[in-house]
């Protein structure tokens, strides 16, 4: 599927490389890495996976969606990343975006298996994060859904720290990315007709630097 990007969007990428390289100088990166129990090597690829398959989304439906409205409200503050208005002919299609959404939901299983958490305090940190991201995301008429960006990541970090202290990291990033995905996401595809909407991604942008963030962040923080 081609994609259509802004030059924000372009400057957002070069910044955000730039900023994990000089990341990686200092050693928070391989600090967050260490705590969720990823090698540096595995953990910046993963970030790098997560950054540039933010590019790609996979259309999985088509669904009708009523006409525009007549005065499309751009964010503000929804988010870093934009998506360019783009032309709308009455139905919406359904995308689910690699980085933003494949990726972190196997990593998400991967630390889960990989870690002591059990099911309970992970479903608690999972349910808290999807009511928090319900409730701070917004529907955006002829974008899709937009959330503050530093949200998912701090609640997650104080998931993680109050529900599993001696998995708090990963229990933070499950939390975060999945909580993300589905109270920001998944909760509201029902409002996505009434939007206008040329297209929804999954995971795309407007929740994915909420999410990409979170992993970062969270880990930090746990």
């Amino acid at each position: 599927m081609r994609n259509h990007f802004s030059p924000t969007h372009l400057l957002f990428f070069i910044f955000l490389l730039a900023f994990l390289l000089a990341l990686i100088q200092i050693g928070i990166l391989s600090f967050a890495f260490e705590k969720l129990g990823l090698p540096p090597a595995l953990g910046f690829m993963v970030l790098l996976f997560s950054l540039f398959g933010s590019t790609i989304n996979l259309p999985i439906a088509r669904i009708r969606s009523n006409a525009p409205p007549n005065q499309i409200i751009l964010p503000t503050f929804w988010g870093v990343l934009r998506i360019p208005v783009q032309k709308f002919h009455n139905e919406t299609q359904i995308s689910v975006n690699l980085g933003g959404c494949l990726i972190p939901v196997v990593l998400s299983i991967y630390l889960f298996l990989k870690s002591s958490l059990t099911l309970p305090p992970t479903l608690l940190g999972i349910t808290t994060l999807t009511i928090l991201s319900y409730y701070f995301s917004r529907p955006i008429p002829g974008l899709g859904i937009g959330m503050p960006i530093f949200i998912a990541p701090f609640s997650a970090a104080l998931v993680g720290l109050v529900f599993g202290p001696e998995q708090s990291a990963s229990l933070a990033y499950i939390s975060g990315t999945l909580g993300v995905l589905i109270g920001a996401d998944l909760l509201h595809l029902k409002e996505i007709p009434k939007l206008g909407a040329p297209k929804a991604s999954i995971g795309g942008a407007g929740t994915f630097d909420g999410i990409f963030i979170t992993g970062i962040v969270a880990a930090i923080l746990a």
